[in-house]
């Protein structure tokens, strides 16, 4: 990535990309459609692409949305398998777009950014970087864009005497397929997303499974299949087929939201939705009551599955509400004095969220430091600029994610976003563009106003908010909002600073 310190007029500036997930992946895609193939180098600390689709292993890891709705809208992939697609076919995805699209040649795979720091007189970011572990050769670049997106760093609960388990313990991030499971006493902590996957894959094999549930969510069924080879024959040669199906999967998925800001309707019909599943695998009342939610649905993320409830029904399973007192080296033992003998631990505890693009140190202008900027709650205009920090662009950043579509639809939206401000820089031969602090402002008071009106703010505690109740995770509209925000810059809201 050598270059002029500064951009010239018609000069392509220098892009450094951090991360190979679907984020990176798809804004590099486009800069080199853009014709920009010299000028942007992908930094990946894995040694292959793929972010958290690479990472995570698990037992039944699949997509939580339909598989025609999760891949890009410009590779739009005819022969999924099932209707809600599984980690190895997606993962498979993204390598076909890295080959077609030429992408590979410009990933740096064992290269992990620790710091980046913005020299504002010659305009470019020094990113400081290991390579293989041991300190590397400072990178220089006109623009860094984060595309480490929000569910990458594994949550490691601080329960007292986890280091003295003496049987196998791992977190479901980082699945460890070397462990024996099979007829032996596991133990799950936590019950969200992944854990709802992959416990129906260990229920059959283990002989004891206990999970030690922190709080129920709202389940509905997704009704998956295998697609038959007529249909996939279809969608392969019908034209327009498998994007119309695609549409009409984003259709109905925005209508969702209408859940998350309260619609009686909405509401109500999902709600049952979620209760008519429960009880249709839950005959125990007492189980049931355990199972059923005390907060508004939609005020957490809303999970669907098939196999979860009837996974819970097996006579070798048991869910324990009772909390984690301790933990000692062959057992689990709750706050109601039980004891829990186990033989391995798997913590299904999710990931530290809200804190982006934490351990990395950024500093912007005169030395601003952004940890220090979001050290009361992340916040960014659009989740794509922050104030100070010129020429830095978030993608999947603060207030981006949905609790009810596509993230890749905000993930296209963002990287064309970015991609118009690069020619911006290009064309005027700009040293940076900074956004306005006061526009950050009152974009971020209008977004958390907005935000109060949802079952998000009215839910005490999730993935979604800060330990102070912030709400840094979560757009407050519809995707179609988000497009319209960000279809094309609004050049008023940026400091331009020339050469």
């Amino acid at each position: 990535m050598a270059a002029s310190a500064t951009v010239p007029a018609g000069q392509r500036p220098r892009v450094a990309i951090i991360g190979s997930g679907f984020s990176g992946l798809c804004l590099a895609i486009r800069l080199q459609q853009t014709g920009a193939a010299s000028s942007f180098t992908l930094l990946e600390k894995g040694d292959r692409l793929g972010g958290t689709w690479r990472d995570n292993t698990y037992p039944g890891a699949a997509c939580d949305l339909m598989s025609f709705a999760y891949c890009f809208s410009f590779e739009q992939k005819t022969d999924w398998t099932r209707k809600w697609s599984p980690q190895p076919e997606i993962l498979a995805y993204m390598d076909h777009c890295a080959e077609k699209y030429g992408i590979l040649p410009h990933v740096r795979f064992g290269t992990e950014v620790t710091g980046a720091r913005f020299d504002a007189a010659a305009g470019v970011w020094r990113i400081q970087i290991l390579v293989d572990g041991k300190p590397g050769r400072e990178i220089e670049a006109d623009v860094l864009v984060s595309g480490v997106g929000q569910l990458h760093r594994p949550v490691v609960p601080k329960i007292p005497g986890l280091d003295s388990f003496e049987g196998d313990w791992f977190h479901s991030a980082e699945w460890d397929h070397d462990v024996l499971l099979a007829g032996r006493r596991v133990g799950v902590v936590g019950n969200g997303a992944s854990a709802i996957q992959f416990i129906p894959e260990l229920a059959p094999r283990v002989e004891a499974l206990e999970i030690f549930q922190r709080t129920p969510n709202w389940i509905t069924p997704r009704g998956d299949r295998p697609y038959s080879d007529s249909e996939r024959r279809r969608f392969a040669r019908v034209p327009g087929l498998a994007r119309l199906y695609r549409w009409l999967i984003w259709a109905r998925q925005e209508l969702l939201f209408s859940v998350m800001v309260g619609n009686r309707f909405f509401s109500e019909r999902s709600k049952q939705l979620a209760l008519e599943n429960l009880h249709a695998h839950i005959r125990d009342p007492e189980l049931r009551r355990a199972l059923t939610p005390d907060y508004p649905i939609g005020g957490k993320r809303l999970l669907i599955h098939d196999d979860y409830y009837p996974a819970l029904a097996r006579d070798n399973v048991e869910l324990v509400t009772s909390a984690i007192d301790h933990i000692e080296p062959r057992e689990v033992v709750t706050v109601d004095g039980r004891r829990h003998p186990l033989d391995v631990l798997i913590l299904g505890t999710g990931f530290d969220t809200n804190s982006f693009l934490a351990p990395m140190a950024i500093e912007g202008l005169a030395g601003r430091s952004l940890e220090q900027e979001w050290k009361t709650g992340a916040e960014a205009y659009l989740g794509l600029a922050v104030s100070g920090f010129p020429n830095l662009f978030l993608m999947y950043g603060p207030n981006t994610n949905l609790g009810h579509n596509s993230i890749i639809f905000m993930i296209e939206c963002q990287a064309n976003y970015i991609v118009k401000c690069l020619k911006r820089l290009s064309r005027r031969g700009l040293r940076y563009l900074d956004v306005r602090e006061d526009v950050q402002r009152d974009f971020n008071r209008d977004l958390h106003r907005a935000l109060a009106r949802t079952a998000w703010a009215k839910t005490p505690k999730s993935w979604y908010k800060t330990e102070d109740g912030k709400i840094t995770n979560n757009w407050s509209g519809t995707t179609t909002a988000y497009w319209w925000r960000t279809r094309r810059p609004d050049w008023d809201a940026f400091h331009h600073q020339a050469r």
